[in-house]
């Protein structure tokens, strides 16, 4: 039971979203950005950016949806999806995401732990400056957004296909068009 009266049926975010809209207009406006505007990193690559976070905050909500948003990018390959959040170093991922996703663990941590090493090998794995920048950015938006999440404990369906049906509708319509909760009537 969330810490707070939230709307009825609207899991995660989405209650959250919907009991404050005043706040709800600029976060949807940075997911939208971060995750699907211009940029060398695939929107795939960044919602795995986000997913990897919120897995190692161990929120359930934002790893499943965002997670599904990524699969849904790659054709469906959830596989992928838990691979990475298992261990991306093994992941078949690219050995550029790799150091980025190395990095976006250390933020998850603390951003102080982000060492001028992690940043090199980042560069010489390919990425670029836009990248690392985007991707400190976006695990430490998903940080804040997880422990928004988790901090008034929403509830969290555990039925994966809710989240297969939010994630497609993530990566089609993207955050700032997608303001219809995921199809939950009651708290599992």
């Amino acid at each position: 039971m969330a810490h707070i009266t939230l709307p009825e049926g609207l899991p995660g975010i989405t209650g959250l979203l919907a009991f404050r809209p005043e706040t709800a207009e600029p976060m949807r406006m940075l997911s939208e950005f971060l995750l699907r505007g211009p940029n060398s990193l695939t929107s795939a690559e960044r919602e795995i950016i986000a997913t990897y976070t919120s897995s190692q905050n161990d929120c359930y909500f934002c790893q499943m949806g965002h997670g599904a948003a990524a699969s849904h990018h790659l054709g469906g390959n959830l596989k992928l999806i838990d691979e990475v959040k298992r261990d991306f170093w093994t992941a078949p991922i690219s050995d550029k995401l790799k150091a980025l996703l190395a990095i976006a663990g250390k933020v998850q941590k603390g951003g102080k732990q982000v060492t001028t090493e992690d940043i090199e090998s980042a560069r010489q794995a390919g990425a670029t400056d836009l990248e690392v920048h985007d991707t400190v950015l976006i695990a430490a938006a998903f940080c804040m957004y997880n422990r928004y999440v988790d901090g008034l404990a929403t509830w969290a369906p555990r039925d994966p296909e809710l989240y297969l049906a939010m994630g497609a509708r993530l990566a089609e319509v993207g955050y700032v068009n997608s303001s219809a909760p995921i199809p939950v009537a009651v708290a599992d």
